[in-house]
């Protein structure tokens, strides 16, 4: 007698199967349709080169390449958005313009919501929790709730169900992009870059990791400062797991909709008030971000639009709070003294300080330059880590025909310092946002001494140099000269003395005494 047949599978198992059938193969679906449009996107670009080398009018070729890069602009914003996840980090990252990308940003879709606890429910620790999140990003969505026994709210974390796997699909394939672009066009190590990247993204499946490092950025910025330059959420360490992170609720509205907070408070977008409220803002960031990379090494490195809140209740001041410490660096001493002196040489316009902190930091470049290659050098520096732009310049091509990454090719770039490349180059898209101009590197300057300073990398005799310059453009009547003898008397007089106070001897080497 033949054996029965199995029974036919339950609705509830065919169910299952399709599902399972159908999660493994989206990897596979997105690994085709992002080369399949970035092998669009870089057939454009290689045919237009021909096209546009039988132009001879320079002026024509400059408007020609201007429509190219939008199209490839709309192209990418169009992958990016389709796609979402790894992709829209990837666009923040190297983003010019707070613009391109703010529908972006709000635009990836939220997942049912659901956190399990071991024997708990939701209504076992929360006395109230809205289903609706208030933002859902690349890992994870946020949720308004109020704990049992508790008179605030909080706000709690849930990572998206299934998400590490297909973002580390989706930064395989940008590796393998990445390694091919800098073979055979882009003379930059790309490479290396990525590599860091998929490391800084690993970290961030695990909320544990992210809540130690919210608790020591706030204890440190707090620690350092009579008022913290920005606020940073205080964890509830008791319920926090590998994949749900519970935080104080800070009221506030997304840096991007600041023009219309400002038009709410009834101040003129357009005036004065405005105007130093953004510069307000963004020196605080700034501000923030100094402490941390200099003084502490252990720094936020995702300041992206969507993770900076302007406080609400407070209305004359601006309040910045800083969010999402999922991606954090901690930066070897090395580097952090290495990036210090290349601030300074940046600071200061000094082309022979940024050659020679370019080979202290390991970034290995090729010259092309046929001459001033020190000056070109310089240009690099500031382009790579500051965010000032020359004068009538509002967005910054790097790898425009001209740039100064024509003139090099980077072909070694140390991962570690992959982070403050990302963190520069996101503050400057914030500036821009703003319309603002300003030099990070001018802003952090003070700090980058005094970090050298105190890891005696810096000579008392240089310091004291510069305090006397700022001391010159203040309100010190001692350090106000009238006349050429009342510099005559600072540095024979009031230099030395101040010398004395420090316990430092004078510097005869340098003639100055």
């Amino acid at each position: 007698m033949l054996p029965l047949p199995p029974p036919p599978p339950t609705p509830d198992l065919k169910k299952h199967i399709h599902n399972r059938i159908s999660n493994s193969l989206i990897p596979w679906q997105r690994s085709f349709d992002f080369w399949l449009r970035t092998a669009r996107i870089y057939a454009g670009y290689k045919v237009f080169q021909v096209r546009v080398s039988f132009v001879k009018d320079v002026h024509l070729q400059e408007a020609m390449w201007e429509r190219q890069h939008q199209l490839a602009a709309d192209n990418i914003y169009s992958l990016c958005s389709d796609l979402g996840g790894f992709f829209l980090k990837v666009a923040y990252s190297f983003q010019s313009s707070l613009l391109l990308f703010s529908n972006v940003s709000s635009s990836i879709p939220a997942t049912p919501s659901f956190i399990t606890t071991p024997g708990l429910g939701l209504d076992d620790v929360f006395d109230r929790f809205d289903p609706q999140p208030l933002g859902s990003a690349s890992i994870a969505q946020v949720h308004r709730a109020r704990l049992k026994g508790h008179n605030t709210d909080v706000v709690v974390k849930v990572q998206h169900p299934g998400v590490e796997k297909l973002m580390m699909t989706d930064i395989r394939n940008l590796q393998a992009f990445a390694y091919y672009m800098q073979k055979t066009d882009i003379k930059f190590d790309l490479y290396s870059i990525t590599k860091e990247m998929e490391k800084q993204i690993g970290y961030e499946f695990d909320f544990t990791r992210e809540a130690d490092a919210m608790h020591r950025i706030r204890c440190f910025l707090y620690a350092n400062n009579k008022k913290s330059p920005v606020l940073v959420p205080r964890v509830l360490k008791d319920i926090v797991t590998r994949r749900v992170l519970v935080m104080e609720y800070i009221d506030g509205v997304p840096i991007l909709n600041l023009g219309e907070e400002i038009a709410k408070r009834g101040i003129n977008p357009g005036g004065k008030i405005a105007a130093a409220a953004k510069q307000k803002i963004l020196n605080s960031l700034t501000l923030a971000y100094g402490q941390m990379i200099f003084k502490s090494g252990f720094f936020h490195a995702d300041p992206h639009p969507g993770n900076i809140l302007i406080c609400k209740g407070s209305e004359a001041r601006f309040l910045v709070a800083l969010l999402d410490y999922g991606q954090v660096k901690d930066l070897p001493a090395n580097l952090r003294f290495g990036y210090a002196e290349l601030v300074l040489a940046m600071a200061d316009n000094d082309p022979i300080g940024a050659t020679k902190s370019f080979k202290d930091l390991g970034i290995k470049t090729l010259s092309k330059c046929d001459k001033n290659e020190d000056q070109e050098m310089l240009k690099l520096a500031q382009t790579m880590f500051d965010t000032g732009l020359p004068p009538g310049v509002t967005t910054l091509q790097p790898f425009s025909e001209g740039s100064s990454l024509e003139k090099f090719s980077v072909e070694g770039f140390p991962e570690e310092l992959f982070s403050i490349l990302r963190t520069v180059h996101l503050l400057r898209g914030l500036s821009v946002g703003l319309g603002l101009n300003y030099s990070c590197a001018k802003q952090w300057r003070p700090i980058a001494e005094e970090t050298l300073h105190r890891a005696g990398r810096l000579k008392d005799f240089y310091l004291l140099l510069n305090c006397i310059e700022i001391f010159l453009n203040c309100g010190d009547s001692r350090y106000r000269p009238e006349s050429s003898s009342s510099k005559t008397r600072i540095l024979q007089e009031i230099i030395p003395q101040e010398m004395m106070n420090l316990g430092v001897e004078k510097d005869r080497e340098h003639g100055i005494f």
